[in-house]
């Protein structure tokens, strides 16, 4: 076997190493949600504001109709 592998005998060496990988799973999802929800909360902000620029638009379209 390969010496710089290490597997011990002592099965309870594992527990700090679950514990911190559960600790980062656990990070990680609540840093994915926080992303998710300030995505929708911008994604929100964006459809506002294209629904007011195309309501600014279509009122100066109607104001100012073009000559032919």
């Amino acid at each position: 076997m390969m010496p710089f592998l290490y597997f011990p005998e002592d099965k309870t060496e594992y527990i700090p190493a679950i514990i911190m990988l559960l600790l980062f799973i656990l990070l990680a999802l609540i840093v994915y949600k926080l992303i998710r929800k300030y995505s929708r909360n911008e994604e929100e902000k964006m459809r506002d504001f294209e629904e007011k620029v195309l309501e600014r638009l279509e009122h100066e379209h109607q104001d100012h109709p073009t000559r032919k």
